[in-house]
């Protein structure tokens, strides 16, 4: 199986659940999430503002930033670039490319005082490896950035035997 039909089998399994299932079968997800040891130390943590169809994130992160917590979310620049900022409150989000929230707040160039990134895919394996959704822009953040802790995040359904890989693929440390 190529990436190409694999994100068309896990686009398949996402369709056969209602927005609410998602969003309940999250809760139980970022439960986990928030009880990481990694991510309870953590002072600085990139996440990600969850589409519709991924983990959904956007209560989390309100709630570590309340919590003192540097959060960070990523930010589309251009084709297959993606830039760090801070977020600043969920009334600092703009709508992006792909219609995802982006903050508008301080560009962060400091990656190595980023003590986790909790990152999304269309897929996982048990060796960590992760499919995207194909235009590599965490493959290429990540790929600059090795030393930072990856954690993937899915649905049960979401996991597969073995992710098709190339040699530009990063692999998570741990997904959840």
């Amino acid at each position: 199986m190529d990436k190409a039909q694999l994100r068309q089998i896990i686009r398949e399994r996402k369709q056969q659940y209602s927005r609410q299932e998602l969003e309940n079968m999250s809760i139980a997800i970022i439960e986990r999430m928030m009880a990481h040891q990694r991510v309870k130390n953590a002072d600085t943590i990139m996440l990600y503002y969850a589409l519709p169809d991924e983990v959904d994130t956007h209560q989390c992160i309100e709630t570590m930033y309340q919590a003192g917590k540097k959060v960070l979310l990523p930010k589309v620049i251009g084709d297959g670039l993606m830039e760090i900022r801070k977020y600043e409150g969920k009334a600092t989000l703009r709508q992006g490319t792909y219609n995802i929230m982006e903050p508008v707040g301080d560009l962060y160039t400091d990656y190595p005082d980023i003590d986790i990134v909790i990152v999304p895919g269309m897929s996982f394996d048990r060796e960590g490896n992760r499919l995207g959704r194909g235009k590599g822009y965490y493959d290429r953040f990540l790929s600059q950035t090795p030393s930072l802790y990856k954690l993937g995040v899915c649905f049960d359904f979401q996991k597969v035997e073995k992710v098709p890989c190339s040699s530009t693929d990063v692999k998570m440390d741990e997904v959840l």
